[in-house]
């Protein structure tokens, strides 16, 4: 078998036989790719060119702090959660709202909402191919705003957008709006319905309460009557005080006792142990025994007087002995009569306990009766108090209702902060790019048309095992070496001029605080450092920033990072407030160094009262406490003042946009400061001024700054 019979079967595909279709084609390849890019740039020149506008709705309590009814609370945070929000879109697409918006803006009447089937349309009825379908003008109208109409929400927001668009400019502006007034003005009827039927239903019910109050109330008069329990203080039974009383009193009754009968055994115990009266307690306390004892010892005196002078048988001295021992018999006596006394009042306290005692068991009988009869009491005071109470709240939540009626003060929980604008350029169609990716995409289609062709007619293909030379396409085989193709030489690219290392810094053109504030919110950084190297009056630019992105709906928190507090004290009373040296200091919470504007709804953490030295220590904390406000607030403003370059790498992210605030543009403090800048690996910062700022009007409620 030779070689030709070996490779018949085989094919290749000659890629030189392909390029040279194409570079034989390529006329015809270009004309054509422009005229079918004509023909789209006609088509798209004629076409009807389509606006877009949108407006946005803020979901949020509407009520005040003074204004808020006491009965709110989990209701309000539960108005505001994800899947209330997702229900606020459906309403938004509903029928009514998009019916009443047609009907004000009479849209049937135009050929863009209520447009005539076509002739294509018609002609496919007639025939019976296409069955005749009868809608209502209505129906079309919702149908083809439908189609026009993107509701959505933005993702991890309660922001709701409204999105249209028409043919008509003006249209494109006035149909959101009318829907997003339309919703608000539905949420605020639907609020109204709700009160009516609160107070339509509380009318009667607090009528039945009035009634089972009284009631209630009458029977605990009547039991209180029936039961006889007479109270003593403190809303207590007599009985219960008197039995707490007795209980006392026979606890001292005993004691009493225990002590008479205590004194009188040791003084009789005495007696019999043949112990000196004298000499016991109970005895000397008798007045009688208290002079026998002073006659006793006078008359021991004058015997020993009169001892020195006569015999112990003197008349006068045995007259005196005998006196004395009449004293001690004397003595005696009184003893036994003060232990007789003493047993008497012992069996004197026997018989007031025995007394007593009969008395507390018929007052144990009679407070037993009356608590049976209290807690009977206290039930029916229960009720009475639970109807009282009932009765009240559907009171208070009457008034409150009645009032917010008589003064249709209604506050809806959605706000549009955005409105929609006559949009200036139609989104579709975009001729130039689609006149390019016509041109591309018609040009890639011949190519592979021509590709093709080649291919199909066999002009490209060649025998396995075959090698092709010269234009002409001249095969040798196998054994024979090719002819050498010539090898085209590649022209020899010069290498660039290595770029300078340093180059003179132009800081950019300074923009106003508008301008600053549209880029935060449509870059969406999350970031924003300032410094004011002109000093504290140019701080102020970073607070009329954040106000300006606080007023959007944003949640935006200022960080000021000032010696003096120059950029928080605006938005305060004065410097006492809590700040971030006392977070930095351990000495406060997040809680503790957040604090309102008086003037927006920004919020703000100023200097602080703490030690600037002791806050320093915990310095290295402010990367956590960034990261922290980053995730709470939508956007974080970082007043530096006149900080070095070097001090914000501790502050700044990649995310991070850094602005200079500036007065006099041309000063060489800020030229300065934007080098350092740079030098330290910091983007180029962005020069921002608050000339030409014009505030915006206050609301309802709040004064301007």
């Amino acid at each position: 078998m030779n070689s030709g019979e070996r490779y018949a079967g085989d094919v290749n595909v000659d890629f030189s036989r392909l390029l040279a279709g194409l570079k034989r084609d390529w006329l015809r390849l270009l004309l054509a790719a422009l005229a079918i890019t004509a023909v789209v740039f006609l088509l798209l020149s004629l076409a009807t060119p389509l606006y877009r506008s949108e407006t946005r709705v803020l979901i949020e309590t509407g009520e005040s702090v003074y204004t808020r009814p006491q009965v709110t609370g989990a209701e309000d945070r539960s108005a505001l959660d994800d899947e209330s929000v997702a229900s606020q879109v459906e309403i938004v697409t509903s029928t009514p709202i998009l019916a009443e918006v047609a009907k004000e803006l009479d849209l049937a009447s135009k050929s863009e909402f209520s447009p005539r089937d076509s002739v294509l349309s018609r002609f496919l009825v007639a025939i019976g191919l296409k069955s005749a379908t009868h809608v209502s003008t209505e129906q079309r109208v919702l149908r083809t705003m439908r189609e026009k109409l993107t509701v959505y929400r933005v993702e991890n927001s309660r922001v709701i957008v409204v999105q249209f668009s028409s043919e008509d400019p003006e249209l494109a502006a006035r149909i959101p709006n009318a829907i997003a007034d339309a919703y608000v003005a539905g949420q605020r009827e639907a609020k109204l319905r709700s009160n009516v039927d609160a107070t339509e239903w509380l009318e009667p019910e607090i009528a039945d309460l009035r009634e089972r109050v009284k009631d209630a109330e009458m029977r605990v008069a009547e039991f209180r009557a029936s039961s006889d329990l007479p109270l003593a203080q403190n809303n207590t039974v007599l009985a219960t005080q008197q039995l707490a009383e007795i209980s006392s009193e026979m606890s001292r009754a005993r004691a009493s006792r225990s002590a008479a009968e205590a004194r009188a055994e040791a003084v009789s115990a005495a007696l019999e142990r043949g112990v000196a009266p004298e000499t016991l307690p109970d005895v000397l306390a008798s007045g009688l025994i208290q002079r026998l004892r002073e006659r006793q010892v006078e008359l021991r005196s004058e015997i020993a007087d009169l001892s020195t002078s006569l015999l112990g048988n003197h008349p006068r001295i045995r007259a005196l002995q005998s006196q004395l021992a009449d004293l001690d018999a004397q003595i005696l006596i009184e003893a036994r009569k003060v232990v007789e006394a003493l047993e008497a009042e012992a069996e004197t306290a026997r018989q007031r306990e025995a007394e007593m005692s009969v008395e507390l068991e018929r007052l144990k009988a009679e407070a037993a009766r009356a608590e049976r009869q209290q807690v009977e009491l206290r039930a029916l005071e229960r009720e009475a108090a639970a109807q009282r109470d009932l009765l009240e709240s559907y009171l208070i939540r009457y008034r409150e209702a009645a009032a917010r009626s008589e003064r249709n003060y209604l506050p809806v929980d959605a706000r549009i902060f955005s409105r929609a604008t006559m949009p200036a350029e139609s989104y579709f169609p975009k001729v130039l790019p689609i006149t390019l990716a016509a041109f591309a995409a018609s040009l890639l289609m011949m190519v592979i048309l021509v590709l093709l062709r080649e291919l199909f007619s066999g002009r490209a293909l060649r025998p396995a095992g075959m090698t092709a030379t010269g234009d002409e396409g001249v095969y040798a085989t196998g054994i024979h070496e090719p002819s050498a193709l010539p090898v085209p030489k590649v022209a020899a690219v010069p290498e660039p001029a290595p770029a300078e290392l340093h180059s003179e810094l132009r800081p950019r053109e300074e923009v106003g605080v508008q301008a600053a504030a549209e880029m935060l919110i449509s870059t969406g950084v999350v970031r924003a450092i300032f410094i004011s190297p002109e000093g504290d009056e140019a701080a102020a630019t970073a607070v009329l920033v954040a106000r300006e992105v606080a007023d959007t709906g944003l949640r935006v928190l200022l960080l000021d990072l000032t010696a003096s507090g120059a950029a928080s004290l605006p938005m305060l009373e004065s410097k006492s407030y809590p700040g971030i040296t006392n977070l930095l200091a351990a000495e406060a919470q997040f809680a503790d160094v957040i604090h309102a504007d008086l003037y927006s709804r920004c919020h703000i953490i100023p200097v602080g009262t703490a030690d600037p030295e002791q806050a320093m220590r915990g310095f290295d904390r402010m990367p956590i406490i960034m990261n922290s406000l980053t995730i709470a607030y939508d956007v974080v403003v970082v007043e530096c003042g006149s900080a070095d370059a070097g001090a914000l790498k501790t502050l700044s992210e990649d995310d991070a946009q850094l602005f200079v605030s500036v007065l006099e543009p041309d000063e060489k403090d800020v030229a300065k400061i934007t080098e350092a800048l740079k030098k330290k690996g910091f983007k180029e910062p962005l020069l921002v001024t608050p000339k030409n700022y014009v505030p915006p009007a206050a609301p309802p409620g709040r004064d301007a700054a």
